[in-house]
């Protein structure tokens, strides 16, 4: 099966974004007047997985070891361009301003960069002729059919493993320690434009000059959440977790952005847990 793709500039992908952004891209998103926004996630890891396990060395290649209460976990952190409305860079004709220096995303986009996610027309705001048969191919098989976009997902996927190192002194930086569950939500943290540029570039240089295959970071981290039967069972197996509007928990409390309002089943919730999942970005 092949799916096509031809934009059409409608301008819809473009409005009330968080995208995804490597430490380069951040800081020239910054220079340029954006901005960016932290967010992050993490997942309970009592063990190394099995080389063969795709899905949990996907995760573990974009995260990094840390410690919250008496669990071993990984911390996924996602810089993110943040805008509600359209892109400061959208033009009034839906061209982009900015359209030789976009992040790779927007280059990538309709396509996915999670492997774990199959790209679904039906999922995205691009109206329906732009999946027309009659448009250039973007997926046969189930694999990239541009040769450009495919050395892009790459070049992504290449980033977010280089990158964890120097977010994990980012965080160490900017006193950041709380995430959400993964695949439940995620803590977002919004320092202000100056203060994150500047630890941004720190960060990359101590992160280029150890270049540690295995980070670790230096502190505990947090887990808040805003379902009861969560909490219940983090701080039951031994984490460090509370509300996420408790005004008593940690320094730097983040924002709480969840993707669901009711507790889940029992199996599932184990199952969140103790499973890494993609990151649905």
């Amino acid at each position: 099966m092949s799916i096509h793709f031809s934009c059409t500039m409608c301008g819809r992908c473009c409005h009330d974004l968080r995208l995804p952004l490597a430490i380069d891209e951040a800081l020239d998103w910054i220079a340029r007047g954006g901005e960016v926004q932290l967010l992050c996630d993490a997942i309970v890891w009592p063990q190394e997985p099995l080389e063969t396990d795709a899905l949990a060395q996907h995760r573990r290649r974009r995260s990094f070891a840390a410690q919250s209460g008496r669990l071993p976990v990984r911390v996924t952190v996602t810089l993110v361009a943040a805008f509600a409305g359209p892109c400061p860079n959208l033009r009034p004709d839906m061209s982009c301003g900015a359209y030789h220096r976009r992040p790779r995303v927007c280059r990538i986009y309709p396509a996915e960069v999670n492997p774990f996610l199959p790209l679904d027309p039906a999922a995205k705001v691009c109206p329906s002729d732009a999946w027309s048969h009659t448009g250039p191919a973007l997926m046969r098989a189930g694999r990239i059919a541009n040769a450009d976009t495919a050395a892009l997902i790459a070049q992504s996927r290449e980033a977010d493993e280089r990158d964890r190192v120097a977010k994990t002194y980012l965080c160490a930086l900017l006193g950041y320690d709380t995430a959400a569950l993964a695949n439940e939500g995620f803590a977002v943290y919004a320092p202000a434009r100056l203060r994150l540029e500047a630890a941004l570039r720190a960060a990359q240089q101590s992160g280029a000059a150890l270049d540690d295959p295995q980070p670790r970071s230096s502190h505990p981290w947090h887990f808040i959440t805003n379902r009861s039967t969560t909490l219940a069972t983090l701080q039951s197996i031994g984490a460090s977790a509370g509300r996420a509007e408790d005004p008593s928990g940690p320094a730097h409390t983040p924002a709480y952005l969840g993707f669901f309002d009711g507790d889940i089943s029992d199996s599932d919730r184990l199952n969140s847990l103790c499973a890494p999942g993609p990151l649905q970005l």
